[in-house]
């Protein structure tokens, strides 16, 4: 599932060729993802996109007031408005001649002014769509937590620090950091040398200070770098990204450590595949690691 670089990624790239165009018309295809299919064929075409911004792990496309020329607008039009957009596992969104064939699982299409289409293209429809006039969006985005890439070192310390659940979870806890995901959670605590079962009380200041900076800096070099394609993460160009290369623990489970040789293991945390370094990262007392893949006892680095 993409996570806050794969989003950053795309929306910057939805920046540099959607801004300012108009909606024209809206098409749909399978709507069970989308809040209100309704809503956005009756409330997108009109609309110019003034801004994209990525929130956390979804995506927003802040819309302005319908132009009335041709048509009566409704009371909904006459106040700008959002798109919620949540790419899911496998959701592309990415613009196309409007004479280009859609390619399969294309559900959404918004034709834009200078004769694209915005597509929305997603095989197993786990994403969503919503449309999102002021009010209900900022009610939408009221349990989200702080941003990772620019929350203080207070805060970032009384959120985790003051939690006595496992430093992995909270890390995947979007009510805590908004847009941190399985990837850069392993990433960071491999490099800060924290385990993942560990738990948040028992950081000290330093220990969260080391997460906050080094997580920051592993999101921010994932941005430069397009984010992570592990299977169908592809950028507004179509283009994969390439931060993959730079993993360190995720996914390199039977591998040797790159800082000490040791080999990577696998265990669950928050419910989630958690790979970490077991000298490097030493765990709690009872933390219970799965046995290695019989075609991964060999050490591969």
């Amino acid at each position: 599932m993409p996570e806050l670089p794969e989003v950053e990624t795309v929306a910057r790239g939805l920046r540099r060729v959607i801004l300012g165009r108009r909606i024209v018309s809206v098409s749909l295809g399978k709507t069970d993802f989308i809040d209100d299919p309704a809503a956005l064929e009756e409330h997108l075409p009109g609309r110019q996109i003034e801004a994209v911004e990525r929130y956390g792990k979804f995506m927003l496309l802040r819309l302005s007031a319908a132009a009335s020329a041709g048509r009566i607008p409704s009371n909904g039009d006459a106040v700008p408005a959002s798109l919620l957009v949540h790419l899911g596992m496998t959701g592309q969104i990415a613009p196309s001649p409007a004479e280009q064939p859609r390619e399969k699982h294309t559900h959404v299409c918004l034709l834009l002014d200078d004769g694209r289409e915005l597509r929305y293209v997603d095989a197993r429809r786990f994403g969503r769509i919503a449309y999102l006039t002021e009010a209900p969006l900022a009610e939408e985005l009221l349990g989200f937590g702080a941003d990772p890439l620019e929350v203080s070192t207070e805060e970032f310390a009384s959120r985790i620090r003051g939690r006595r659940a496992r430093i992995k979870a909270l890390l995947l806890d979007q009510s805590v950091l908004r847009g941190v995901g399985n990837i850069y959670a392993d990433e960071s605590l491999w490099r800060a040398k924290i385990h993942p079962a560990r738990l948040g009380g028992r950081l000290n200041a330093k220990q969260a200070e080391t997460l906050r900076r080094v997580l920051q800096e592993i999101l921010q070099k994932a941005i430069v770098m397009r984010g992570s394609s592990i299977s169908d993460f592809l950028d507004a160009e179509g283009e994969p990204g390439e931060y993959q290369r730079h993993h360190r623990a995720y996914g390199r489970e039977g591998k040797g450590c790159y800082r000490c040789k040791a080999t990577i293991r696998r265990g669950i945390v928050a419910g989630r595949s958690s790979y970490f370094c077991p000298k490097c990262q030493p765990a709690p007392r009872g933390f219970a690691v799965l046995p290695l893949p019989r075609a991964k006892r060999k050490r591969d680095n």
